[in-house]
């Protein structure tokens, strides 16, 4: 296996990193080695993330890294997504840093670091790979919806979201060992960058492919899944949120992948869409976007809640009063788990393949 350093750039304790965030949770592709973040230095990042220790050490440079480990790693792995999709130009020196010690760097960003011109001479001069995971496919590797996910007859959950960075991969992740572990095999469908870093065998990166093929990629990644896996469900990273202005998604996620149950990732002290606080952008109220979801063919099965922004006791009785309110189970899963969605999982599954 790979080993590779996460690059957070003193960004790990915020929401930014939060692809570095997921690695930090588990990663089948590679071994993570360290964090470099001067800001976090001398903890371990899972202590930094969520109080649970990972045994992975933060330091404060990659030549500190170096000097106590004595082994480069094979891949620095940009670990944040930044609003715009640019790196800042003071993320150069690390990453100049990490090429002349001769480490291939991964990209998760929109714009590509392949196409910055010292970067890509430090590369060529050192022999390594910049490779941007969000650079488009070939358009003769792309696909157009078709139809055949009509002769899909797994059952298929979409793990969608009022918003952006709300956690709707990590509570699909969760979703997807916790069934793992009762007996269900269920197999996630990514649709970001970090879902391919952490190693899922199925999926594409939606952001990343051009509009037209967007629903023939996602129904792509379904038919190979059910065809090379045979799951007994299929979950749907979601992206975005159903009404977010700056990058509506979700109906493509439902209506092209013909998926009939959603669980919705909802943050309940969030009031405006990330990013779009100055333009007044309020996020709706959650019951009315279980209303939208059913529009559009689908049934919400549960909410499961990010906490940032509230206090504990805030989000205990919040879930309280929601799930009174929705009648519907309402989970905390970075707190509880997500083992109480199993009865409405093994229900839908059930109901799903009459």
């Amino acid at each position: 296996m790979d080993t590779a350093l996460i690059l957070t750039n003193g960004r790990l304790e915020t929401d930014d990193a939060k692809t570095a965030h997921g690695l930090i949770r588990g990663t089948s592709r590679f071994k993570i080695v360290g964090v470099i973040d001067p800001v976090s230095a001398g903890r371990d990042a899972g202590e930094v993330l969520d109080g649970r220790r990972r045994n992975i050490p933060v330091y404060a440079s990659i030549a500190e890294f170096m000097e106590q480990k004595h082994q480069k790693p094979d891949f620095g792995i940009v670990g944040v997504a930044l609003s715009g999709g640019k790196l800042p130009e003071d993320w150069h020196k690390i990453l100049l840093e990490a090429i002349q010690s001769c480490i291939n760097i991964i990209s998760t960003m929109h714009y590509p670091l392949s196409e910055i011109l010292v970067l890509r001479e430090a590369a060529r001069k050192n022999g390594v790979q910049i490779m941007d995971l969000r650079k488009p496919k070939p358009i003769d590797q792309l696909h157009f919806w078709n139809g055949e996910i009509y002769k899909v007859h797994t059952p298929r959950i979409a793990v969608l979201g009022m918003d952006c960075s709300i956690g709707k991969r990590t509570t699909c992740r969760f979703i997807e060992e916790t069934c793992r572990k009762n007996g269900i095999q269920a197999e996630m469908i990514y649709t970001g960058q970090t879902g391919w870093l952490q190693g899922y065998r199925h999926g594409f990166i939606f952001d990343a492919t051009l509009n037209d093929f967007v629903s023939g990629e996602l129904e792509h990644a379904i038919v190979e899944c059910n065809r090379q896996s045979s799951p007994d469900l299929i979950l749907i990273e979601g992206q975005s949120g159903l009404r977010n202005p700056s990058g509506p998604c979700g109906s493509e996620i439902i209506v092209s992948a013909n998926a009939k149950g959603v669980i919705l990732q909802h943050a309940p002290f969030r009031t405006h869409y990330e990013e779009l606080e100055r333009l007044g952008c309020r996020l709706p109220d959650v019951a009315d976007e279980i209303k939208l979801i059913k529009m559009y063919g689908a049934e919400t099965l549960a909410v499961s809640l990010n906490g940032e922004g509230g206090t504990g006791e805030d989000l205990i009785r919040y879930r309280d009063e929601l799930t009174q309110r929705l009648g519907l189970p309402v989970i905390r899963p970075l707190q509880e788990g997500v083992v109480g969605l199993l009865p409405v999982i093994q229900h839908f599954i059930s109901q799903t393949s009459e």
